[in-house]
């Protein structure tokens, strides 16, 4: 049924035109006839030649809307939003963007008449995984979110040749792989080579003198890369607005050295262009050694770069020049986020650029950077707030650093002396710059200072980025630091991935609640009615069944769709300690190991997570997980009463899978370090119900779904604090829980690995010799005792379904519209374009 509001022409295309379309791709483009043959129905060549001409056919429809939306954006003359991010997670895009066009069933009846089911090619083509967790998919419910509100909006990153890596295990062990995501290229991007940029790096900078006896700082690059940008349309749902997000391949300013092929060196020859397609290759390289550090460093000035140039170029195509005269102009014009401090550098490049490149004075420089910048803030962990050295700075980026200085000379001057005169101790804790052995560049530092605003992504984190991350900075801007609570798309993580849940929502739901999700709602009065709970039930039932034949795909283990389905998924970690998780999982299998017959609801413990390739000990949990499983898995004492699944390769088209066949949300996280948290909101909007922390947004979930609704547990971020004050023992609980000891000592022996031994000693070891870090053994017991009333809520089936049919109902406030909206409100101040 289409929805009578949706503004989208697409929607009156018909079935029959998307058949014609479709066919013409297949015999046009892809130039294969024979595989329409009904011979060739069914081979995976066939099917993804389908998919390929479906996306295509599609893709046709949104460009046609991209241009409409260039005109009509370039009309109304509206602020943008560039948002600049590292990652971005945009997984499979076909059953996403048919959803927002309302073409679903269009293209569903037009590819039944050819022979295939919709929803089966929609497992075809690769996703776009340019990201490793929530910061990459959060990019990616804001463009959509952005585009569905009809604001006028630039996505702006890395087009990486591999994601992340493509994840398998190996007796046990992580394995990593490049992720092929377009090695054939990609239906749904466009190349822009009219808007390509030259990125000059390494070099020095040069004391020019002036006429009027001033000096100019001249920067001499040593090197010069080519930023290309692919653009990837933002499909708006029910808007008329379609959006870019624009990724930047970098290549050398030239092919490769033509006298060096000619003399025969023919690798030498090629140095420049395959050292330059480097920095696009793949995200995050490891950064344990100086090539790879500096390799991190180059990407991310590169993509800020491009996007800084490209920003410019677009507003005064649009605009006109830009000159200290208009300079009030492009602050009303522009607005630019950064998403954590990956794009920092930005600041410098866009200093450097108005000073260098555009006459601008020092202070017409400084002021319009703090108009049109603002940052969120990701983290409170000191070790994720990035720091570069100053001597990497002096190679790579000469000019940046001596911006860099004034920027801090002026601020400790003006600014930090203003408040605390002849303080040194304030000037070093708040100075860009950290002194020390090797000097370095706190790049949280410089965000905050350029920013007009500073954003946190939950209410308590937001609440701590004042209190103890940045006390001296909120004391300086009182009105600086605020917060905008995540959210996420409801389009993809209900609509698009939970088809049956969706329709089932649409029957008793009267407004489009894909587009305001607060209109669930209205669903609470039925969260008692014994039919509604048979029809929501019976839907998770068969997500949970489509789930088990996943999991025996992927990894060979039959498991019971009458078990709780308990979800952890997300990246690993030990702040989000998936090690809790694997601790009490011990418990529960010494527990049916001393008695079989316990009176225990069967549960499956799904986990989904990669462990970054430098980080030890995630990847040690993990093998540990995986042994532990293979034990259990296979134990018939238990009898299947208990079993542990960690599905290999999780990115966003498999937790589309796991997302809506959930029962239990894990969200464990020590309190005060999960910032946010998105995958919290995710589940329980698919009717998972979370058992938690006080930390994050999961306590503004439990205000909303109420405190009948969800599993709280473990200490509070004051407990946390008191603790640590007092002196945090870990062998505390080990001694006086002999549960504790028990499981961590089970660790030592050969169990898990016959015949080897204290190979799973490290997580015992992280533990006690580790100091637990992240208090798993302090919340033990507490999470435990959850964990046993979770099992009892779930064995009353009445109860179960309304607790699950409220976290459906009461999840409105977790919608991205509500989070852009409040970032329009009180940070971009922008106007949508129609």
């Amino acid at each position: 049924m289409i929805n009578k509001n949706i503004k989208s022409s697409a929607a009156i295309i018909s079935a029959t035109d998307l058949k014609k379309r479709i066919q013409h791709h297949l015999n046009s483009t892809l130039g294969d006839r024979v595989i329409c043959e009904d011979a060739y129905k069914n081979t995976p060549q066939n099917k993804q030649a389908y998919w390929q001409a479906t996306s295509l056919a599609l893709n046709e429809i949104i460009i046609d809307k991209l241009q409409a939306s260039k005109v009509q954006q370039a009309k109304s003359a509206t602020k943008s939003i560039n948002y600049l991010s590292l990652e971005y997670l945009m997984g499979r895009l076909l059953s996403n963007n048919l959803h927002n066009l309302n073409l679903y069933k269009s293209t569903e009846k037009a590819l039944k008449s050819l022979g295939f089911d919709l929803a089966d090619l929609c497992e075809e083509g690769a996703d776009l995984a340019l990201g490793n967790g929530g910061l990459g998919r959060l990019a990616a419910c804001f463009l959509d979110s952005l585009a569905t509100l009809d604001y006028n909006a630039m996505g702006y990153g890395i087009h990486y040749q591999h994601g992340l890596f493509k994840q398998s295990f190996k007796d046990g062990h992580q394995i990593e792989q490049p992720d092929m995501w377009r090695e054939f290229g990609s239906p749904w991007e466009i190349c822009r080579p009219e808007a390509t940029q030259l990125i000059p790096v390494y070099g020095y900078v040069e004391q020019q003198a002036q006429t009027d006896g001033s000096l100019t700082s001249v920067w001499r690059a040593g090197k010069m890369l080519k930023g290309v940008p692919w653009d990837i349309p933002i499909v708006g749902y029910n808007s008329s607005t379609v959006n870019a997000l624009r990724l930047w391949e970098c290549r050398a300013d030239s092919a490769f050295d033509w006298d060096t092929l000619n003399q025969g060196d023919y690798l030498q020859a090629h140095h420049d262009q395959v050292n330059a397609e480097t920095v696009s290759k793949v995200l995050y390289p490891n950064d344990e050694h100086d090539a790879g550090n500096e390799l991190r460093f180059i990407q991310q000035y590169f993509f800020c770069a491009c996007s800084i140039k490209d920003i410019i170029s677009r507003y005064q195509l649009q605009f006109g020049p830009l000159t200290q005269a208009t300079s009030r102009n492009f602050a009303d014009k522009v607005a630019i986020q950064l998403n954590d401090t990956h794009p920092t550098i930005a600041i410098l490049e866009l200093m450097r650029v108005l000073l260098d490149e555009y006459d601008f004075s020092w202070q017409n420089a400084w002021q319009l950077a703090g108009k049109v910048f603002s940052y969120t803030n990701h983290t409170l962990l000191p070790e994720a707030l990035e720091k570069w050295s100053v001597s990497l700075f002096e190679h790579v980026l000469p000019r940046h650093l001596t911006i860099l200085y004034r920027i801090n000379e002026a601020f400790l001057n003006d600014e930090v002396n203003a408040m605390w005169p002849n303080n040194e101790a304030m000037r070093a804790r708040l100075s860009i710059i950290e002194e020390g052995e090797q000097r370095k560049v706190r790049m949280a530092h410089l965000c905050v200072i350029t920013s007009h605003k500073v954003n946190g992504v939950a209410q308590i984190h937001s609440d701590l980025v004042k209190k103890d991350l940045f006390p001296e900075f909120n004391q300086l801007w009182p009105e600086k630091l605020t917060n905008v609570t995540n959210g996420i798309t409801p389009r993809r993580w209900l609509k698009s991935c939970n088809p049956l849940l969706s329709e089932l929502l649409s029957k008793h739901v009267d407004d489009d609640w894909a587009k305001n999700l607060n209109s669930l709602s209205s669903l609470s009065p039925l969260a008692d009615n014994a039919s509604f709970q048979k029809k929501f039930m019976a839907i998770k039932h068969q997500n949970k069944v489509a789930l088990t034949t996943e999991i025996k795909t992927l990894t060979g283990i039959d498991v019971s769709p009458e078990a709780i389905f308990d979800v952890q998924i997300k990246r690993l970690h030990e702040y989000k300690r998936q090690h809790l998780n694997l601790l009490h999982i011990l418990a529960l299998y010494r527990r049916l190991l001393a008695d079989p017959d316990l009176p225990m609801q069967p549960r499956v413990f799904i986990f989904g997570a990669k462990a970054a390739p430098g980080y030890q000990l995630a990847k040690e949990i993990i093998y540990a997980t995986n042994k532990i499983a293979e034990k259990i898995n296979n134990d018939t004492r238990i009898q299947d009463k208990l079993k542990v699944v960690f599905l290999p390769n999780y990115r966003v088209s498999l937790a589309e899978k796991i997302i809506p066949a959930a029962d239990v949300s894990e969200q464990i996280s020590t309190a005060g370090k999960e910032a946010s948290g998105t995958g919290n909101m995710k589940l329980a909007l698919n009717g998972a119900v979370t058992i938690g922390t006080l930390d994050g947004a999961n306590i503004e979930i439990a205000e909303e779904v109420g405190d009948d609704n969800i599993f709280i547990f473990g200490l509070t971020v004051d407990e946390v604090k008191a603790l640590d004050i007092k002196g945090y023992n870990p062998y505390h609980f080990y001694e006086t829980n002999n549960e504790i000891k028990a499981c961590l000592d089970w660790l030592d022996t050969d169990y898990f690995t016959p015949g080897r031994a204290g190979e799973l000693s490290s997580i015992k070891q992280s533990f006690l010799e580790g100091g637990d870090p992240y208090k798993v053994l302090a919340d033990f017991e507490s999470y435990s005792d959850a964990q046993q009333a979770l099992g009892v809520a779930y064995q009353d089936k009445k109860r179960w379904a309304k607790m699950a049919i409220l976290n459906t109902a009461l999840m409105g406030k977790f919608n991205s519209d509500r989070s852009i909206e409040d970032y329009v409100k009180n940070i971009w101040f922008l106007t949508p374009s129609v």
